[in-house]
Protein backbone atom coordinates (compact mmCIF):
# COMPACT_ATOMS: atom_id res chain seq x y z
CA UNK A 1 0.00 0.00 0.00
CA UNK A 2 1.19 3.64 -0.87
CA UNK A 3 0.27 6.58 1.52
CA UNK A 4 1.06 10.18 0.91
CA UNK A 5 0.17 12.64 3.81
CA UNK A 6 0.53 16.20 3.36
CA UNK A 7 2.94 15.99 0.26
CA UNK A 8 4.37 19.80 -0.74
CA UNK A 9 7.19 20.21 -2.82
CA UNK A 10 8.88 23.54 -3.38
CA UNK A 11 11.96 23.95 -6.07
CA UNK A 12 14.31 26.89 -5.60
CA UNK A 13 14.72 28.97 -9.30
CA UNK A 14 18.15 29.97 -10.24
CA UNK A 15 18.05 33.14 -12.16
CA UNK A 16 18.13 31.93 -15.25
CA UNK A 17 14.17 30.32 -14.81
CA UNK A 18 13.08 32.98 -12.98
CA UNK A 19 14.03 34.94 -16.05
CA UNK A 20 12.39 32.00 -18.63
CA UNK A 21 9.51 31.80 -16.53
CA UNK A 22 8.64 35.25 -16.76
CA UNK A 23 8.19 35.84 -12.76
CA UNK A 24 10.26 37.39 -9.54
CA UNK A 25 9.40 34.55 -7.52
CA UNK A 26 12.26 32.72 -6.05
CA UNK A 27 10.26 29.53 -5.03
CA UNK A 28 7.87 27.18 -7.29
CA UNK A 29 5.65 25.23 -5.67
CA UNK A 30 5.12 21.93 -7.83
CA UNK A 31 2.78 20.08 -5.30
CA UNK A 32 1.02 21.25 -2.73
CA UNK A 33 -0.30 19.49 0.11
CA UNK A 34 -1.25 16.46 -1.35
CA UNK A 35 -2.60 13.37 0.07
CA UNK A 36 -4.05 10.08 -1.35
CA UNK A 37 -3.97 6.49 -0.63
CA UNK A 38 -3.25 3.42 -3.10
CA UNK A 39 -4.32 -0.31 -1.61
CA UNK A 40 -2.79 -3.24 -2.51
CA UNK A 41 -4.32 -4.64 -5.76
CA UNK A 42 -5.34 -1.84 -7.39
CA UNK A 43 -4.26 0.96 -9.78
CA UNK A 44 -4.62 4.32 -8.84
CA UNK A 45 -4.58 7.24 -11.21
CA UNK A 46 -2.63 10.17 -10.89
CA UNK A 47 -4.70 12.38 -13.11
CA UNK A 48 -3.83 15.80 -14.62
CA UNK A 49 -2.32 18.12 -17.15
CA UNK A 50 1.13 18.48 -18.41
CA UNK A 51 3.12 20.35 -15.85
CA UNK A 52 0.21 19.38 -12.89
CA UNK A 53 2.97 18.23 -11.00
CA UNK A 54 2.21 14.43 -11.48
CA UNK A 55 5.74 13.32 -12.52
CA UNK A 56 7.42 15.28 -9.28
CA UNK A 57 4.59 13.50 -7.07
CA UNK A 58 6.02 10.06 -8.88
CA UNK A 59 9.55 10.96 -8.47
CA UNK A 60 9.15 11.54 -4.82
CA UNK A 61 7.21 8.52 -3.76
CA UNK A 62 10.27 6.66 -6.08
CA UNK A 63 12.88 8.57 -3.75
CA UNK A 64 14.24 10.13 -6.70
CA UNK A 65 13.05 13.69 -4.76
CA UNK A 66 12.75 14.15 -1.03
CA UNK A 67 9.76 16.35 0.21
CA UNK A 68 9.71 19.69 1.20
CA UNK A 69 6.86 18.62 3.79
CA UNK A 70 5.00 15.83 4.39
CA UNK A 71 5.67 12.01 4.26
CA UNK A 72 5.14 9.16 1.99
CA UNK A 73 4.91 5.82 3.10
CA UNK A 74 5.79 2.30 0.73
CA UNK A 75 4.15 -0.47 2.72
CA UNK A 76 4.27 1.65 6.03
CA UNK A 77 8.37 2.61 5.42
CA UNK A 78 8.78 6.12 5.22
CA UNK A 79 10.84 6.89 1.76
CA UNK A 80 12.91 9.58 3.36
CA UNK A 81 13.82 7.48 6.51
CA UNK A 82 14.33 4.09 4.61
CA UNK A 83 15.58 5.18 1.28
CA UNK A 84 17.01 2.00 0.09
CA UNK A 85 15.07 0.14 1.70
CA UNK A 86 11.65 1.80 -0.46
CA UNK A 87 14.31 1.50 -3.65
CA UNK A 88 14.11 -2.41 -3.12
CA UNK A 89 10.15 -2.82 -2.80
CA UNK A 90 9.60 -0.33 -5.71
CA UNK A 91 9.64 -0.55 -9.67
CA UNK A 92 9.86 3.22 -11.28
CA UNK A 93 9.24 3.38 -15.29
CA UNK A 94 10.26 6.93 -16.39
CA UNK A 95 10.82 8.86 -19.93
CA UNK A 96 13.65 9.60 -18.33
CA UNK A 97 15.23 5.76 -17.60
CA UNK A 98 18.68 5.52 -19.28
CA UNK A 99 19.68 2.64 -21.61
CA UNK A 100 22.78 2.82 -23.57
CA UNK A 101 22.30 2.78 -27.07
CA UNK A 102 25.21 0.70 -28.05
CA UNK A 103 24.06 -2.06 -25.56
CA UNK A 104 21.91 -5.15 -26.48
CA UNK A 105 18.95 -5.64 -25.18
CA UNK A 106 20.31 -8.43 -22.99
CA UNK A 107 23.25 -6.59 -22.00
CA UNK A 108 21.04 -3.99 -20.70
CA UNK A 109 18.52 -6.83 -18.68
CA UNK A 110 21.56 -8.25 -17.05
CA UNK A 111 23.40 -5.01 -15.98
CA UNK A 112 20.07 -3.68 -14.33
CA UNK A 113 19.78 -6.96 -12.72
CA UNK A 114 23.04 -7.06 -11.20
CA UNK A 115 22.65 -2.90 -9.98
CA UNK A 116 19.19 -4.56 -7.88
CA UNK A 117 21.54 -6.75 -6.47
CA UNK A 118 20.37 -10.51 -8.20
CA UNK A 119 22.56 -13.06 -8.73
CA UNK A 120 22.45 -15.23 -12.30
CA UNK A 121 20.13 -17.59 -11.94
CA UNK A 122 17.54 -14.84 -10.42
CA UNK A 123 17.89 -12.60 -13.09
CA UNK A 124 18.06 -15.52 -15.89
CA UNK A 125 15.19 -16.63 -14.56
CA UNK A 126 13.32 -13.03 -14.94
CA UNK A 127 14.62 -12.18 -18.41
CA UNK A 128 12.83 -15.66 -19.62
CA UNK A 129 9.44 -14.01 -17.59
CA UNK A 130 9.65 -10.86 -18.92
CA UNK A 131 11.16 -11.22 -22.49
CA UNK A 132 8.72 -13.83 -23.18
CA UNK A 133 5.54 -11.82 -22.13
CA UNK A 134 6.42 -8.51 -24.22
CA UNK A 135 8.49 -11.12 -27.30
CA UNK A 136 11.74 -9.87 -26.45
CA UNK A 137 13.89 -13.17 -27.36
CA UNK A 138 13.75 -12.48 -30.91
CA UNK A 139 15.49 -9.14 -30.53
CA UNK A 140 17.68 -9.42 -27.28
CA UNK A 141 20.92 -9.44 -29.32
CA UNK A 142 20.30 -6.25 -31.18
CA UNK A 143 21.41 -3.09 -30.41
CA UNK A 144 19.12 -0.73 -28.35
CA UNK A 145 19.42 2.11 -31.55
CA UNK A 146 18.16 -0.52 -33.40
CA UNK A 147 14.61 -0.84 -31.56
CA UNK A 148 11.80 0.10 -32.51
CA UNK A 149 9.64 2.99 -29.89
CA UNK A 150 7.58 0.32 -28.53
CA UNK A 151 10.38 -1.83 -27.74
CA UNK A 152 12.24 0.17 -26.06
CA UNK A 153 9.24 0.77 -24.10
CA UNK A 154 8.36 -2.82 -23.17
CA UNK A 155 12.19 -3.46 -22.57
CA UNK A 156 11.71 -0.62 -20.52
CA UNK A 157 9.09 -2.31 -18.36
CA UNK A 158 11.03 -5.20 -18.20
CA UNK A 159 14.41 -3.37 -16.70
CA UNK A 160 11.91 -1.45 -14.05
CA UNK A 161 10.37 -4.64 -13.11
CA UNK A 162 13.10 -6.91 -12.56
CA UNK A 163 13.18 -7.42 -9.23
CA UNK A 164 9.56 -7.85 -9.16
CA UNK A 165 8.46 -5.06 -6.97
CA UNK A 166 5.38 -4.79 -4.74
CA UNK A 167 4.89 -1.03 -5.67
CA UNK A 168 5.30 -0.33 -9.46
CA UNK A 169 5.31 3.14 -10.94
CA UNK A 170 4.50 4.08 -14.51
CA UNK A 171 4.55 7.61 -16.05
CA UNK A 172 2.81 8.22 -18.53
CA UNK A 173 3.31 4.36 -19.90
CA UNK A 174 1.63 4.41 -23.16
CA UNK A 175 2.29 8.04 -24.68
CA UNK A 176 3.46 8.18 -28.01
CA UNK A 177 3.15 4.14 -28.13
CA UNK A 178 1.37 2.49 -31.49
CA UNK A 179 -1.80 0.37 -30.74
CA UNK A 180 -0.63 -2.90 -30.37
CA UNK A 181 2.69 -1.84 -28.16
CA UNK A 182 -0.40 0.25 -25.75
CA UNK A 183 -2.25 -2.81 -25.29
CA UNK A 184 0.24 -5.04 -24.73
CA UNK A 185 1.15 -2.25 -21.77
CA UNK A 186 -1.90 -2.14 -20.39
CA UNK A 187 -2.43 -5.65 -20.67
CA UNK A 188 0.71 -6.30 -18.58
CA UNK A 189 -0.69 -3.77 -15.85
CA UNK A 190 -3.91 -5.30 -15.08
CA UNK A 191 -1.96 -8.58 -14.81
CA UNK A 192 0.40 -7.12 -12.14
CA UNK A 193 -3.08 -5.74 -10.47
CA UNK A 194 -4.06 -9.44 -10.79
CA UNK A 195 -1.05 -10.81 -8.71
CA UNK A 196 -1.69 -8.15 -6.20
CA UNK A 197 0.80 -5.73 -7.00
CA UNK A 198 0.24 -1.89 -6.03
CA UNK A 199 0.30 -0.05 -9.31
CA UNK A 200 0.89 3.90 -9.32
CA UNK A 201 0.10 5.22 -12.81
CA UNK A 202 -0.22 8.99 -14.09
CA UNK A 203 -1.46 10.14 -17.25
CA UNK A 204 -3.27 12.94 -18.97
CA UNK A 205 -5.25 10.82 -21.48
CA UNK A 206 -8.75 10.14 -19.63
CA UNK A 207 -9.31 7.39 -21.69
CA UNK A 208 -6.62 5.18 -20.51
CA UNK A 209 -7.47 6.25 -16.61
CA UNK A 210 -11.43 5.21 -17.46
CA UNK A 211 -9.66 1.86 -18.57
CA UNK A 212 -7.82 1.18 -15.98
CA UNK A 213 -7.64 2.60 -12.65
CA UNK A 214 -9.59 1.55 -9.44
CA UNK A 215 -9.36 5.00 -7.68
CA UNK A 216 -7.62 8.38 -9.14
CA UNK A 217 -6.87 11.40 -7.75
CA UNK A 218 -6.64 14.40 -9.89
CA UNK A 219 -4.24 17.78 -9.93
CA UNK A 220 -4.56 20.73 -11.06
CA UNK A 221 -1.50 23.26 -10.66
CA UNK A 222 0.04 21.27 -7.94
CA UNK A 223 -3.30 20.72 -5.63
CA UNK A 224 -5.17 17.65 -5.64
CA UNK A 225 -8.95 18.47 -6.21
CA UNK A 226 -10.14 15.32 -6.67
CA UNK A 227 -9.84 11.89 -5.30
CA UNK A 228 -11.90 8.96 -5.85
CA UNK A 229 -13.13 5.65 -8.19
CA UNK A 230 -14.57 6.90 -11.31
CA UNK A 231 -18.14 6.50 -10.69
CA UNK A 232 -17.83 8.72 -7.38
CA UNK A 233 -16.07 11.38 -9.46
CA UNK A 234 -18.81 11.68 -11.72
CA UNK A 235 -21.60 11.66 -9.96
CA UNK A 236 -19.92 14.62 -7.75
CA UNK A 237 -19.35 16.47 -10.87
CA UNK A 238 -22.70 15.38 -12.55
CA UNK A 239 -20.27 14.17 -15.78
CA UNK A 240 -21.06 11.77 -18.36
CA UNK A 241 -17.27 10.71 -18.55
CA UNK A 242 -14.01 11.26 -16.94
CA UNK A 243 -12.98 13.78 -19.80
CA UNK A 244 -16.04 16.15 -19.14
CA UNK A 245 -15.66 15.97 -15.62
CA UNK A 246 -11.63 16.84 -15.71
CA UNK A 247 -12.89 19.96 -17.52
CA UNK A 248 -15.28 20.88 -15.46
CA UNK A 249 -12.94 20.80 -12.68
CA UNK A 250 -10.26 22.71 -14.76
CA UNK A 251 -12.74 25.36 -15.30
CA UNK A 252 -13.12 25.46 -11.38
CA UNK A 253 -9.76 25.27 -10.49
CA UNK A 254 -7.62 26.00 -13.48
CA UNK A 255 -7.35 29.75 -12.93
CA UNK A 256 -6.85 30.07 -8.84
CA UNK A 257 -3.65 30.90 -8.21
CA UNK A 258 -1.21 28.41 -6.93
Amino acid sequence: MLEVKDFTKIYKLSKKQMKEMRTDEHNKVAASHIDFIAPKGEIFGLLGPNGAGKTTTLRSIATLLTPTAGEIFVNGVNVVKEADKVRGMVGFLTNDIKMDENFTADYIFEFFGKLRGMDKEQIDKRKQELFSYFNINEYKDKKIEELSTGMKQKLAIAVCVIHDPEIVIFDEPTNGLDIITAKAVTDYLLDLRARGKTIIISTHIMSVAEKLCDRMAIIIQGKKVEDGKLDEILKRWEASDLEDAFFKMYVTYGKEEK
